[in-house]
């Protein structure tokens, strides 16, 4: 029988992550709202959390915009090259650096190197240096290639493939399986949620990065969508909007333009998420501690 202090706890504690839930969904149900404001409202400040004098106006101007397309379709290449590159380095990664130091002698010192490339960083010089001399500037590979190992995915990956239980692996060896097949067959079939859970990380990683798009990208018609947002909504760039678009923004508020393609921005993974959201808890807490 529960107790009263624990019925309490639990009461106390499902107000608290209720509360901080809804802190987190307001600003992007504001934005919402913004989007589909009129200008007048918008910029009256009168818009909350409900649209006021409903208007598609904004969204008809951002779907009229073919650099806004473009740059999300450069996103989109980003996150399907980046995120497979992402996975399947990981787990090839992951697989022996789990194995013991018997069977897989380098282990320790990849390991720690591993580990080390998370406390130091070469500097941003090198690195944009580096990435220019093997001439990926200006393409899709300058914004996955040098984000194709995740070590922190990797070292999630690796606690969870240390909690396989042994017998499985020696029952497959004894059935002439080798490293191959065990991983494919055994491991990776029973590391999904770990697996979701790296894969979300990787998505939303590649999805959100905009900084390397400014630098490693000459041309804007290569910008990501997030390079493109940063340009056009912060530093408001007027090289980016043509003669045509000075008219339309006229009649349109420019705080109810960038609401709607922020949201814009972020609906593909407010889609993903909730299909990834059951295995993301278990994944983090299985694959973050060795029992």
């Amino acid at each position: 029988m529960e107790s009263k202090g624990y019925k309490y706890f639990t009461w106390f504690n499902n107000t608290f992550l209720i509360f901080l839930s809804l802190l987190c969904i307001f600003p992007l149900i504001h934005v919402l709202a913004l989007s589909f404001s009129s200008s007048s409202a918008a910029s009256a400040g009168l818009v909350k959390l409900w649209p006021v004098e409903f208007t598609l106006s904004s969204y008809e101007y951002v779907a009229a915009k073919t650099e806004f397309w473009r740059s999300m379709f450069v996103s989109f290449q980003r996150i399907l090259i980046g995120g497979f590159i992402n996975f399947i380095l990981t787990v090839l990664l992951a697989y022996p650096l789990s194995r013991e130091t018997r069977e897989f002698k380098p282990r320790t010192f990849i390991a720690w190197f591993l580990f080390m490339t998370m406390l130091f960083h070469g500097g941003l010089i090198p690195w944009y240096i580096v990435i220019k001399e093997a001439g990926l500037l200006d393409s899709i590979w300058a914004l996955v290639l040098p984000n194709a190992v995740p070590v922190f995915n990797v070292i999630l990956l690796i606690n969870f493939l240390k909690q396989i239980p042994k017998e499985l692996d020696e029952a497959a060896r004894m059935d002439g399986a080798g490293h191959w097949a065990i991983l494919w067959k055994i491991y990776v079939p029973l590391s999904t949620p770990v697996l979701a859970t790296i894969t979300l990380f990787s998505l939303v990683m590649h999805w959100n990065s905009w900084f390397d798009g400014l630098i490693l990208m000459n041309s804007p018609e290569n910008y990501p969508l997030q390079s493109f947002l940063q340009t056009v909504i912060i530093q408001q760039d007027l090289t980016m909007i043509t003669s045509g678009d000075l008219e339309s923004l006229s009649e349109i508020s420019d705080r109810t333009l960038k609401a709607a393609q922020i949201f814009l921005g972020c609906l593909p993974i407010i889609l993903v998420y909730p299909f990834l959201q059951r295995y993301f808890v278990k994944g983090i807490v299985i694959g973050s501690v060795k029992g």
